[in-house]
């Protein structure tokens, strides 16, 4: 058993122990989640688009849930791992939970995608239909595209005892062919076809009204008589496989760890089935004999009534055009008065800056990075990377830029982010190339981090520029996402972010910081006696309060810490988007707690949590969720948002995330969540969208008022921003 399993199983033993019904299972609270979104892609007050991109987020993360959580469950089995999680359940139990749930969900799914979306597609003239619906011009088209460019990329695969099972791609799609036997008496005989993965997976086809689309692997079908000539086609049938992705590295053999890496990515192309995905017209006998060759356990067998991988329609939601069926526009506000010109180091010199994507452009966080690598008076660029994004990323240029110029450039590089390793091991050579100190993570930690530090040159010596976020380096999700981040020129938080980096990149102990903390040496403690002392208040008769914004809550010693504070009589609201084990509303146990879930048209990803402090307000952002990996496994920073102007704006955006009657789902005691009935005298109340107008409404009002907006603001003498007597800091109001 890999040491990483055995500290789970450890764990699960642990746990085991825990109060009988205080805890949900997380593997059926992740799946709880994708319920969520399928309903948003059921919702017919959405856009007909936006729900086309509700299905597929359904679809795409079935598949990370199969490639990671499922296989985690498959291999504690093979294991002989019966220990049972905090919900008191085996991995033998959760797995076949799991797949009952799992069933259902994929049949929810395609009733939705076939009775609903594409009929609905189809009445607003976009139309996915097979090479025999088209009319004679369309048919030619697709007959020519097929001779030249499909039929060359193909490669039809015999399956015999000369020839094995070939070695399939994890998610490629595929046709399996019965052929008819090579003479009497002979048995029949099999091949596969990959769908390339090459190709766009939906081609659309000129001519006719509206937009005509057909599928790839349908057009292969037609055309299989090229591949097979004179050969009789008893069947065929399209199906997919779904492998293990999860990277078990081994410290051992002398290898560097990018070699490790690579190694691994290697090995997962040939990593073990956990699912099976099969046309639902298939045999029995082609099915069982695909499990049988793919050695995919019966369990992990999924009949699709319909196009196999829904990821497909990502091309139907990124079609040109077709406004009328998408949400309205929302352009990002701009943060810096004169727009991504403005001199952010002028800006930080006179006030912290809270930026909320995407109502807030990310040009903040990149000027401070563009204008950084091309400022004389920058000495060094030290920078976190996680998921910075492709190509393309402004980030990775600016850091490739600067390092040409000569300054300090320093990139700690996540390889081990999931599905994006290779993404990463690209572009970590390409900043290596152009003159920048990459550091390849830490190991036996992930870094999730993200952290920015400018070193300057300015006439009072030098200044160090932060930024601390709770989302990555990413341009396009900023646009998607909802996440938090705060720029500042503070000197403890420049004293801080220096000694986090140096840690990173040398040899030393966990640094001790004056404002940040980190994880996994002090993050669990603070969070710990954060409750702990809103408990004692409560205790002694004060008004207490917690609320926290997350993705996932699966920490149980946190779990426990809040039941003691509900016991105590504080009041906890939680806003966790994803997977929440803690079970709210028991009486006796958590009845002063309550849970919500806001599913939207962004990707709600902030960590904010706010601690009343009898009546002295903390509030802090964090690139960690509530959960054992993000504590103990992983590199995070949590930072105190100390300018009143940025506290007052978090804590309005939670008063805000609290007050959703539309898009919010409340979780009940019996592990449902529901949206809770609206009074009749309530208006519907969209937290996303209210957001956003507070946003754009602040922006007018600064614009309206520049001379007061850029009021200076002194520091006090522990060197944080204070508010100046009589003066506002009017970049967060």
């Amino acid at each position: 058993m890999s040491a990483r399993r055995t500290a789970g199983a450890k764990r699960r033993a642990s746990a085991g122990a825990g109060r009988a019904g205080a805890y949900f299972n997380r593997e059926l609270s992740w799946l709880a989640f994708d319920e969520r979104v399928l309903e948003e892609a059921a919702d017919a007050s959405n856009p007909l688009l936006e729900r086309v991109k509700f299905a597929a987020i359904v679809a795409s993360n079935l598949d990370e849930y199969f490639m990671v959580r499922v296989a985690r469950l498959v291999h504690a089995i093979e294991e002989g791992d019966d220990e049972p999680d905090p919900s008191g359940l085996s991995p033998a139990r959760q797995l076949a939970l799991v797949s009952d749930r799992v069933h259902a969900l994929v049949h929810q799914l395609y009733r939705q995608v076939n009775e609903h979306l594409i009929p609905a597609l189809a009445r607003h003239g976009i139309r996915i239909v097979g090479p025999q619906d088209l009319d004679e011009l369309g048919r030619a088209a697709v007959a020519a595209y097929f001779r030249d460019d499909v039929l060359p990329v193909l490669t039809p695969m015999a399956v015999d005892t000369a020839r094995p099972f070939p070695m399939l791609s994890s998610l490629s799609v595929n046709l399996a062919l019965r052929l008819a036997p090579a003479g009497e008496g002979l048995p029949e005989r099999m091949a596969v076809v990959q769908v390339p993965s090459v190709l766009p997976r939906l081609l659309r086809v000129a001519g006719g009204e509206g937009v005509t689309f057909v599928s790839l692997d349908a057009l292969i079908r037609d055309g299989l008589a090229a591949l097979f000539p004179g050969q009789a086609i008893v069947e065929c049938s399209a199906f997919r496989l779904t492998r293990d992705a999860e990277l078990e590295l081994d410290d051992e053999g002398g290898r560097s760890y990018v070699e490790a890496i690579e190694e691994e990515l290697r090995q997962r192309r040939k990593s073990d089935v956990v699912r099976l995905e099969i046309e639902d017209g298939a045999s029995e006998a082609l099915a069982s004999l695909l499990a049988g060759l793919a050695g995919a356990p019966g369990e992990s067998m999924y009949r699709v009534p319909g196009l196999l991988d829904l990821r497909a329609l990502w091309s139907l939601v990124e079609l040109p055009g077709f406004e009328e069926l998408r949400d309205p526009g929302m352009r990002p506000v701009p943060v810096l008065e004169d727009g991504p010109a403005g001199r952010i180091f002028d800006a930080l010199d006179g006030a912290d800056i809270l930026v909320h994507h995407p109502y807030d452009s990310f040009d903040a966080v990149l000027a401070l990075v563009e204008q950084a690598a091309d400022d004389p008076d920058v000495l060094a660029i030290k920078q976190t990377l996680y998921r910075p994004g492709g190509s393309d990323s402004p980030v990775i240029a600016a850091l490739m830029r600067a390092a040409r110029h000569g300054k300090q450039v320093t990139a700690v590089v996540e390889l081990m982010a999931r599905f994006d390793e290779e993404s990463n091991l690209r572009w970590a050579r390409a900043l290596e190339e152009a003159g920048a100190h990459v550091i390849y993570g830490v190991r036996g930690l992930k870094v999730h981090a993200k952290c920015c530090l400018v070193v300057r040159r300015t006439d009072q010596g030098l200044r160090r520029y932060v930024h601390v976020a709770t989302g990555n380096y990413n341009h396009r999700t900023a646009r998607v996402y909802t996440d938090v981040g705060l720029l500042t020129s503070s000197p403890a938080f420049g004293q801080d972010a220096s000694a986090f980096f140096n840690a990173l990149t040398g040899y030393s102990d966990p640094p001790r910081m004056k404002t940040l903390v980190l994880a996994p040496s002090q993050l669990r403690d603070r969070i710990l006696r954060l409750i702990e002392r809103e408990t004692r208040r409560a205790g002694e008769g004060q008004p207490a309060l917690i609320r926290a914004k997350m993705n996932a809550l699966v920490d149980e010693r946190v779990v426990e810490a809040l039941y003691r504070a509900s016991d105590a009589g504080v009041r906890v609201q939680l806003n966790v988007r994803g997977i929440c084990v803690l079970r709210p509303g028991v009486a006796g146990l958590s009845e002063n707690i309550q849970v919500v879930s806001i599913v939207g048209r962004f990707l709600e990803h902030a960590r904010v949590f706010h601690f009343h402090n009898g009546g002295e307000d903390e509030v802090y952002i964090s690139s960690a969720d509530w959960m054992p990996r993000n504590l103990d496994r992983r590199v995070e920073l949590m930072a105190p948002v100390e300018a009143k102007p940025c506290r007052r704006r978090l804590l309005h955006a939670l008063d805000v995330l609290f007050q959703d009657n539309v898009k919010a789902r409340r979780l009940f005691p019996d592990g449902t969540w529901r949206v809770p009935p609206r009074p009749a005298s309530a208006q519907p109340f969209v937290a996303q969208a209210a957001l956003y107008e507070h946003a754009r409404r602040a922006w007018a009002r600064r614009q309206a008022s520049p001379a007061e907006s850029f009021a200076p603001i002194d520091r006090g003498p522990d060197g944080h921003h204070a508010q100046a007597p009589g003066r506002r800091a009017a970049l967060n109001t």
